[in-house]
């Protein structure tokens, strides 16, 4: 009986076996008849297990890809972050974009009113329809009255631009027309009860100028193409009286790369006449011109750039001076983008122009002296970087030897009018040295705050200071995205010490109100203080709707009457709010 069982159970075994190789044999696929399911039993649910990270011992399969990836430029979006490709670019402080719901528009009306007799009046037109094509239009005006005799201000710009984009090429242009019209409200102190300057006789400034630049433009295919530019600015410029000025500058730039260098140059030629100077006798005009060639070489390493160069200066026509000056800089990527290290040599020369003296001071006197300024020598270097876009530094050591420094001095006889005095000459040279820095950070997509700190430190020669000059200055911007409709701007300028020359006068010479030349004492010069002074302003803007909005900006919010020149204090407390409309 046990033996029977055990047969049977064998025997089992072996028909259970055989029935699992007969339906194995079964599931092969037969080439002609096709396969079919007729029923399926659910024993459970279906609970898809995920096995542990631990347990795969096989990385996945990267390596599907594209067969072909397009090389993007983006030759046509502003960089925002500091430059760190060169050490000699300026870097202007400026606020990054903010993202804003409302569509940007490109026209634009504002009108505004304020205390101090303001009238505020704008309008930029702008045609953006075609892809290659943008010109436009822009007129301005603004004019205020301080609370001085006479103390008046008004300023009107009228322009036209164009910009065309060619397959090589772009050319851009603007037409404009400038004028600044103000008074000598300077009063020095009164002597007996008689003004030094009765009169407070007008003046204004007429600028017409035409700026125009062809520029190549990027081929990403073609990184060792030729790039060149072409630039013309030429200007009339005029003020009330006889002082004129006439100018042309032409210029010009060309680089080709090959592999790891750049070779190529910058040249320039700017002729320019001065009428009304004192220079010169009568009518006649002086000619300051000036030609510069600046040929260089430069080699672009793994982590640092080398330029080695010069700069070769012609001053042409009513006297001339050639000179030859270094060219020469290093980058080196300490940090690559983080932290930079740059320095170089170089010198050069400034034109000496009407319009630039009487835009940093409007209250010029008549015969004015021109020199050109010559920087023999001039050391720089510093360190910079960013981190990201949102924060990014500059800081700057400087040194210079100066030949022909211009400086402005009240003028012995008509203290309310300046002259052009210059110090420093070929055997002797003014010494100056230096210190910059710059700091941009965008804290948040609501805060951007900017700023810039400039120490200046002048060793005279022939005068005894570098007068108006102050040893620091400190400027700081900030901006402030509250909502998508809220905006708010600040701005705080700080200004150190500064020196001016001033003189003692004899009442009993001044005959019947009129300052006459021999009331100046002989040798009453002596030294004054200009005092420190702290500047902040404050706007803000509210967008009403996606065309509308309303703004507010206030000007000098300590109302301090500070002097940046002798006898010329600024305007106090001001404010002006209006609408803007875009359209």
């Amino acid at each position: 009986m046990k033996l029977h069982k055990t047969v049977f159970k064998n025997y089992g075994i072996v028909a259970l076996l055989l029935g699992l190789g007969t339906q194995a044999h079964a599931q092969q696929v037969d080439p002609i008849k096709p396969v079919t399911v007729d029923s399926f039993d659910v024993v459970r649910d279906y609970k898809p297990i995920l096995a542990d990270a631990v347990k795969i011992r096989r990385s996945p399969d990267m390596t599907n890809k594209r067969s072909y990836m397009p090389k993007l430029s983006y030759g046509n979006v502003p960089d925002k972050k500091l430059d760190i490709n060169t050490g000699l670019r300026e870097l202007n402080v400026q606020e990054l974009p903010f993202t804003r719901t409302q569509d940007p528009k490109s026209n634009y009306a504002k009108f505004g009113i304020g205390n101090l007799g303001t009238i505020l009046g704008e309008a930029y037109i702008a045609v953006e329809d075609y892809q290659d094509l943008r010109f436009g239009g822009y007129v301005k005006h603004l004019n205020q009255k301080g609370s001085l005799d006479d103390q008046k201000f008004s300023r009107q710009e009228v322009g036209v631009f164009a910009r065309r984009v060619m397959p090589g090429f772009t050319i851009d242009g603007t037409l404009g027309y400038n004028r600044y019209a103000t008074r000598f409200y300077g009063n020095p102190v009164d002597i007996a009860n008689i003004s030094l300057n009765p009169a407070r006789e007008a003046q204004n400034f007429n600028d017409i100028y035409f700026l125009g630049e062809l520029v190549s433009n990027y081929d990403p295919n073609n990184t060792e193409a030729l790039s060149y530019s072409a630039k013309i600015d030429a200007y009339t410029y005029s003020d009330k009286y006889k002082a004129s000025e006439n100018s042309i500058a032409l210029s010009g730039y060309l680089n080709k790369r090959l592999k790891a260098f750049n070779v190529g140059g910058n040249v320039a030629v700017d002729i320019n006449s001065i009428g009304g100077a004192g220079n010169v006798q009568g009518d006649k005009k002086i000619n300051n011109s000036l030609a510069t060639i600046n040929p260089y070489i430069s080699f672009k390493g793994t982590n640092y750039t080398l330029t080695f160069g010069a700069n070769l200066v012609s001053e042409f026509g009513d006297s001339t001076r050639f000179n030859i000056f270094p060219s020469a800089e290093i980058d080196f990527a300490l940090v690559p983008t983080y932290m930079h290290l740059f320095g170089g040599i170089t010198g050069g020369a400034k034109k000496a122009s009407y319009k630039s003296f009487t835009q940093q001071n409007p209250y010029l006197g008549p015969d004015l002296n021109f020199q050109n300024m010559i920087e023999r020598l001039s050391f720089f270097g510093g360190i910079k970087g960013n981190a990201g876009a949102t924060f990014g530094y500059k800081a700057k050591v400087m040194y210079k030897s100066i030949e022909g420094l211009p400086l402005f001095v009240n003028n012995e006889n008509t203290p309310f009018q300046f002259d052009v005095v210059y110090d420093g000459n070929a055997n002797d040279k003014v010494k100056y040295f230096g210190i910059e820095g710059e700091l941009n950070v965008r804290l948040s997509q609501l805060i951007n705050i900017g700023g810039r700190l400039n120490i200046d430190n002048y060793t005279t020669v022939s005068q005894e200071e570098a007068w108006f000059t102050p040893k620091l200055r400190v400027a700081a911007n900030a901006r402030f995205n509250i909502s998508d409709k809220l905006y708010i701007d600040a701005e705080a300028l700080f200004h150190g010490l500064s020196y001016a020359k001033a003189y003692d006068y004899d009442v009993s010479l001044l005959n019947s109100g009129i300052s006459n030349p021999s009331a100046v004492i002989p040798n009453s010069y002596h030294k004054v203080n200009i005092p420190e002074f702290f500047d902040l302003n404050a706007g803000a803007e509210y967008k009403a709707t996606s065309q509308l909005g309303i703004f507010v900006k206030v000007n000098n919010i300590f109302n301090k009457e500070y002097e940046r020149y002798l006898y010329y204090p600024k305007m106090g407390f001001n404010m002006i709010g209006g609408v803007n409309f875009s359209f």
